[in-house]
C-alpha cells in the first residue's frame, strides 16, 4: 500500500517534484451549462447522498444507538435541504425563472422529482425507526407513549402542571384571532375543541417547547415524547371544553440568507437585520401526522399559505432530529467503540508531559495531519496556543469560517491580542446558520484589540489559512496552516480533514499575499504554490486535467484522482470527460454531490466514482494528477462547485514532501480499495453498495483501516 510499485488504484511512485501548471488555452474560459452535456441534477444526486446516510441506519452490522444516530442526521440533513436548496428552487419557480439546469429540468419539474424522491425516503426512515425502537427495549431503552404508563399518569401530570404547563402558549385561530405565526423546525399541536354548551368548534395552536427536553424520562432508560405529555393533559389547557382531536404538525421555512451586499452600508447590520428577517421565510414543507384529518390540514395549509404539494405525512414520530439524545445514551455495548485521536508522530514531545516545540518540528520538515485520527487540540490548536504565548511571534492571521461555541482557537487568538501581539481574523459573518455565533466572536476578538474583517462584499471567505510571522535571528520567518476542515475542536472529532503545516518561504509568501487581499485593497490574483479561487482555481484544475490528457496522448499514461465533497462545475465535468474520452484513467471519490455520470460509453468510460459513507464525515478534499511520474498533489478547501470557484475565496495548497505524499497516497489507495462502506456510481446515475466481502475476510473498511494506521504510526513514534 505504500510501496513504490503501482497498487490498486494505480497511482504510480512519487516523482522527484511538483510542476507548475501548464497554460491551458481552453481552461481560462468558463464554459456554459449545455443541455446536451450528461449531467445529474444536483437537488437530485444530494438526496441520493441522503439516501446512503439513511442506509447506515438500515445496516444491521452498525451498531444500534450508531443507527439511531444516523436517523437524526438523515433528518438533519433534510431539514437543511429543504431550508436552503428547496427553498431556493422555489423562489426561481416564484420569479418567474424558466431556465433550465444543466440536466434539462425546470425548477417546477426539480421540485417534483424533489418530492418524488423524498417520499419515500422519509417512509423508509419511519419504518426503519419503529425497527430501531422495537430493538432496543430488547436492551432495556424504551420511548414509551401515554397509554404504555398508566401508573404513572399522575406524577406526569404533576409533572406537566409544575415544569411543561407554564411555558405553553395556546394561541386560538377564530376571527378575533389571526393565524398565528409558527417559527422554522418547530414542532406544533393543532388541536380541535368543542364547547359543550353551544357544541361550536374551535382550532389551537400548541407549540412543543424547544427549551425543554423532547424526551422525557419517564424510568430507568425509559422516555415519553414531550409532544405525547402536552396532548395527555390538553383538559389543563382548555379547561371546560371537549378535546376532539389533536395531531402533530411542523413547519420548514426559507432560511437562506438574502443581502444585497452592493447596497449594504454595513454589512455587519445587514446581516443582522436579514437574521431578523429569517424568521419569517416563506413555508417551503409541511410535515404532518398521516392521521390528520382533511379538515385540520386545509386550515394549516390556508395559514401558512402553502400548497398540498408541500405538505409530507410522516407515518411516525415527526423530527427525528430528537433521536440525537438517544444516540449519547452511555451504552457502549450499542455505540461504536470510542475513539481517541493520537498524536502526530511528529508532534509527539520527546518528554511526556513537556509541550512540544511545533515551530522546531515544523522547521524540520512540512507535517501532515490528518483529522479525526490524529489530534487537532495536540496540533492546529497547539500551532495556536504556542504561537499565542511565544514572545517571539509577532502576528497570527487567520480565516475562521464555522468554529465552535466555546471555540478554544478563538479564546487563544484572544489571549495573544491582549498580550498585545497583531492578531488579524477575517471572520465569515456570511456562514449559513453559524452567522450569529460568528458576529458574537467577532466582537469578542475587537474588544480584546484584534483586527476583525467581517467578509468581503460578493465572496464567501471559505478558505482554511493561518499564517504566523515569528522574529527568528535577525530576520522574521512565516509559518502557515492550509487545510480542508474548519478550525472546529468540536467538527475535528468526526469530521475528516487534512492540514498542511509548513515554513517554507513561497507557501508563506502566498498565504501573506492572501491575507493583505482579503483584508486591504490588494489586487493580487497572481500566486506562486497555492490555487486561490476565485482568481485561477478552475482554470489551475483544468489546466492540470488538460495536461493529462497530453500525457494520455504522447505516452497513454495519463491518471487522475479527485477527492471532493461535490463535484457540480460544468467546465470541470466537461474537462474529465475530455480526459476521459483521450483514454485518461480517471477515480473520484465523491462524498456528496455528483453532477459527473461515469461510465457512459464515448463520454465517460475510464471514470469511475465512488463515495464512502460511514463512521466520520469525509470533508477532505485531495487532488492527484501523475504528470508522467512527476507527480502533483494538492489539498485545500475548495469543491468542484461553481460556488466554490466563482464565489468563494478557497486556497488549495501543494503537498511537496514525499513522505507526506505516501500518506496521501495512502489515503486515496484505502478508499478506492474500500469494499465495506463504499458505494459506486452506474452509468445509470444509480448509486449501488459494493460489498465483495465474503462473510470470512473482513473487508477494507476506511475508517477502520485509518484508524488502525494511526495507532499503528503513533506506537512507531513512541
Amino acid at each position: 500500500m505504500t510501496g513504490t510499485s503501482a497498487g490498486p488504484t494505480g497511482l504510480a511512485a512519487p516523482g522527484a517534484s511538483t510542476v507548475a501548471p501548464a497554460a491551458a488555452g481552453r481552461a481560462g474560459r468558463r464554459e456554459r451549462h449545455a443541455p446536451s452535456m450528461p449531467y445529474t441534477n444536483r437537488e437530485l444526486s444530494w438526496l441520493d447522498f441522503n439516501a446512503r446516510v439513511l442506509h447506515e441506519a438500515l445496516d444491521e452490522r452498525n451498531p444500534l444507538l450508531e443507527r439511531a444516530r444516523f436517523l437524526a442526521i438523515f433528518s438533519s440533513n433534510l431539514d437543511e435541504f429543504f431550508q436552503v436548496r428547496v427553498a431556493g428552487v422555489k423562489q426561481q419557480m416564484a420569479a418567474g425563472g424558466a431556465q433550465r439546469t444543466p440536466d434539462g429540468l425546470s425548477p417546477a419539474e426539480t421540485l417534483r422529482a424533489i418530492r418524488s424522491k423524498v417520499l419515500p425516503m422519509v417512509a423508509s426512515q419511519s419504518q426503519t425507526w419503529a425497527q430501531v425502537r422495537r430493538e432496543l427495549v430488547g436492551h432495556g431503552i424504551r420511548i414509551v407513549s401515554w397509554s404504555e404508563r398508566p401508573e404513572r399518569h399522575l406524577e406526569l401530570r404533576q409533572r406537566f402542571i409544575d415544569e411543561i404547563f407554564p411555558v405553553l402558549t395556546p394561541l386560538a385561530v377564530d376571527p378575533g384571532h389571526p393565524f398565528p405565526y409558527i417559527s422554522n423546525l418547530s414542532l406544533s399541536l393543532a388541536v380541535t375543541v368543542r364547547n359543550p354548551e353551544t357544541g361550536e368548534r374551535g382550532f389551537a395552536r400548541i407549540k412543543v417547547p424547544p427549551v425543554l427536553p423532547r424526551l422525557v424520562e419517564v424510568g430507568v432508560r425509559t422516555y415519553m415524547l414531550l409532544e405525547q405529555v402536552i396532548a395527555a393533559n390538553l383538559d389543563v389547557l382548555f379547561p371546560g371544553m371537549d378535546i376532539l382531536e389533536h395531531h402533530l404538525f411542523r413547519v420548514t421555512r426559507n432560511a437562506d440568507l438574502a443581502i444585497e451586499e452592493d447596497e449594504a452600508d454595513d454589512l455587519l447590520l445587514a446581516i443582522q437585520e436579514e437574521l431578523r428577517r429569517r424568521r419569517f421565510g416563506d413555508v417551503v414543507r409541511l410535515e404532518v401526522e398521516r392521521s390528520m384529518p382533511a379538515e385540520t390540514r386545509a386550515i394549516l395549509e390556508r395559514g401558512l399559505q402553502c400548497s398540498p404539494e408541500d405538505v409530507y405525512e410522516i407515518a411516525g414520530t415527526l423530527d427525528l432530529t430528537a433521536v440525537f439524545e438517544l444516540a449519547d445514551l452511555d451504552v457502549p455495548s450499542l455505540q461504536l467503540p470510542a475513539w481517541t485521536p493520537v498524536t502526530p508522530p511528529r508532534l509527539v514531545p520527546p518528554d511526556p508531559g513537556e509541550p512540544v516545540d511545533v515551530f522546531a518540528a515544523i522547521r524540520d520538515g512540512d507535517i501532515l495531519v490528518h483529522h479525526p485520527y490524529e489530534s487537532f487540540s495536540r496540533s492546529v490548536q497547539r500551532f495556536v496556543e504556542q504561537a499565542a504565548d511565544d514572545p517571539d511571534v509577532l502576528a497570527i492571521k487567520q480565516t475562521l469560517y464555522r468554529t465552535s461555541g466555546d471555540s478554544p482557537i478563538v479564546q487563544t487568538l484572544i489571549r495573544a491580542a491582549e498580550r498585545g501581539k497583531q492578531v488579524v481574523v477575517l471572520v465569515e459573518i456570511k456562514a449559513r446558520f453559524d452567522e450569529e455565533a460568528n458576529i458574537g466572536w467577532a466582537r469578542a476578538l475587537e474588544r480584546a484589540g484584534a483586527h476583525v474583517v467581517y467578509g468581503l462584499v460578493g465572496l464567501k471567505t471559505h478558505s482554511k489559512t493561518m499564517l504566523v510571522v515569528r522574529r527568528e535571528g535577525r530576520g522574521l520567518r512565516r509559518y502557515v496552516h492550509v487545510g480542508t476542515g474548519n478550525y472546529n475542536t468540536k467538527t475535528a472529532r468526526i469530521y475528516v480533514d487534512i492540514g498542511l503545516l509548513s515554513c517554507r518561504s513561497e507557501l508563506g509568501a502566498d498565504v501573506t499575499d492572501l491575507f493583505n487581499f482579503l483584508t486591504g485593497l490588494s489586487r493580487q490574483r497572481a500566486f506562486r504554490r497555492l490555487l486561490v479561487a476565485p482568481f485561477g482555481l478552475r482554470e489551475g484544475i483544468v489546466a492540470r486535467i488538460d495536461r493529462e490528457i497530453e500525457r494520455q496522448q504522447t505516452a497513454g499514461d495519463g491518471r487522475i484522482v479527485l477527492k471532493l465533497n461535490a463535484i457540480v462545475d460544468p467546465t470541470i465535468i466537461r474537462a474529465l470527460y475530455r480526459a476521459s474520452q483521450a483514454g485518461v484513467e480517471i477515480d473520484l471519490v465523491v462524498r456528496g454531490i455528483c453532477s459527473l455520470r461515469p461510465g457512459l460509453a464515448g463520454v465517460s468510460e475510464t471514470i469511475r466514482v465512488r463515495s464512502i459513507v460511514g463512521r466520520f464525515l469525509e470533508h477532505s478534499r485531495i487532488f492527484y494528477f501523475r504528470n508522467g511520474g512527476d507527480e502533483e498533489f494538492l489539498i485545500g478547501s475548495a469543491d468542484m462547485m461553481e460556488r466554490n470557484l466563482d464565489r468563494r475565496v478557497e486556497a488549495v495548497a501543494p503537498v511537496d514532501e514525499p513522505a507526506l505524499r505516501e500518506r496521501l497516497r495512502e489515503i486515496l489507495d484505502v478508499m478506492l480499495r474500500d469494499d465495506r462502506r463504499a458505494w459506486e456510481l452506474g452509468d445509470d446515475g444509480l448509486w449501488r453498495r459494493l460489498e465483495t466481502t465474503s462473510g470470512q475476510a473482513p473487508g477494507v473498511d476506511t475508517f477502520e483501516t485509518m484508524m488502525a494506521r494511526a495507532l499503528e504510526m503513533s506506537a512507531g513514534a513512541s
